[in-house]
C-alpha cells in the first residue's frame, strides 16, 4: 500500500490513511525499533521512579544524532550509580562533581545541576512527578499540566535562567516536542513493550503528538498539518486530524509519522 500512496498525490481518503498508518503504528510500536531511540534509557529500570527521572533526562536531550543522546544519557546515569532516584535523594555535594563536566549540545553542567537540586526538592516532597503534569479529566488536552510543571521547575529560589530553554511551556507557543514525547512514554499503556503507561491520573485521549521533524514533513505531505509554523497550536491542529483517527489515542501514531519519516516517505 504505501508504494501505491508514494505514488501518488499524499490526499489520502479517511479510510486509506488510516489503514495506512494503524499498519505503520504495528510496525514500529514494538520493542524491535526501540534500541537507537532514546526511551531504551528508561527501559534500563523497573522502579517506578527510576524510569520517571531517567525518562525525563532522555525526553530532554534528545536533539541530535540518537547515539550520542543515549550515550551522554548512560554517562549521567553511570555517576548516579545507575540509581536515580536514589541518587537523587541521597546524593551529596562531592558526588556531583563528575557533572560539572557534562555537556550535551547547549544543555550543559548548569542545566544538569540544577535538574538535580529541583528532583531532589520534589521527590523529597512527592512520591512520583506524575503529580507535577497532572491535569483534569475534563481537560481536552495536556496543556495546563505542561504549564504548571514548568512554573513548578522555576519555582526554585535563584533557578538559572538560562534552564528555561530545556523545559519547554505551551504558554510561550513551543510545540513541547520533547515533553510531549516524555508523557507519552509515561502515560500510553498498550502493552506493546515500548511506552510505560505508568502514570494513571492522564488520559492517552489528552495527550499531543510530539512533532520532531520527521512527524511535521510527512504530517504536512499526508495534509494533517497546514499551518506554516511549528508551534503549540499547530501540534494541536495535528493532534486533533489523529483524534479523528482514534479519539481515545491518537498519540499512537506518533510511530506511524515517525516510522514514515525513517522511510524518507
Amino acid at each position: 500500500m504505501l508504494q501505491d500512496v508514494k505514488r501518488r498525490n499524499k490526499l489520502l481518503a479517511f479510510p486509506e490513511l488510516k489503514e495506512l498508518l494503524d499498519e505503520k503504528v504495528k510496525q514500529y510500536n514494538q520493542p524491535g525499533f526501540i534500541d537507537l531511540d532514546p526511551i531504551l534509557i528508561p527501559h534500563q529500570f523497573s522502579k517506578k521512579q527510576d524510569i520517571e527521572i531517567a525518562g525525563l533526562f532522555a525526553a530532554t536531550l534528545a536533539w541530535g544524532q540518537r547515539v550520542t543522546i543515549i550515550n551522554n544519557c548512560r554517562k549521567l546515569l553511570g555517576w548516579m550509580d545507575h540509581d536515580p532516584h536514589n541518587f537523587i535523594l541521597h546524593h551529596r555535594e562531592y558526588d556531583l562533581k563528575p557533572f560539572l563536566e557534562f555537556r550535551h549540545r547547549t544543555f550543559n553542567a548548569t542545566d544538569a545541576l540544577y535538574f538535580i537540586a529541583f528532583l531532589k526538592w520534589y521527590y523529597e516532597r512527592h512520591d512520583s512527578l506524575e503529580d507535577a503534569f497532572s491535569v483534569s479529566p475534563e481537560e481536552p488536552t495536556v496543556e495546563k499540566g505542561l504549564g504548571n510543571f514548568h512554573n513548578l521547575f522555576f519555582s526554585l529560589p535563584d533557578f538559572p535562567v538560562r534552564t528555561k530553554k530545556h523545559i519547554a511551556t505551551p504558554e510561550r507557543k513551543s510545540a513541547c516536542k520533547r515533553l510531549n514525547m516524555y508523557l507519552r512514554w509515561m502515560v500510553r499503556n498498550d502493552n506493546k513493550g515500548v511506552d510505560f503507561g505508568i502514570w494513571e491520573s492522564i488520559s492517552p485521549a489528552q495527550l499531543i503528538c510530539p512533532c520532531d521533524v520527521h512527524v511535521e514533513r510527512v504530517a504536512r505531505k499526508l495534509r494533517l498539518i497546514k499551518r506554516k509554523q511549528m508551534d503549540w497550536l499547530t501540534a494541536i491542529e495535528l493532534t486533533g486530524n489523529l483524534r479523528k483517527l482514534d479519539p481515545s489515542d491518537p498519540v499512537k501514531y506518533d510511530f506511524a509519522l515517525f516510522g514514515l519519516g525513517l522511510e524518507k516517505f
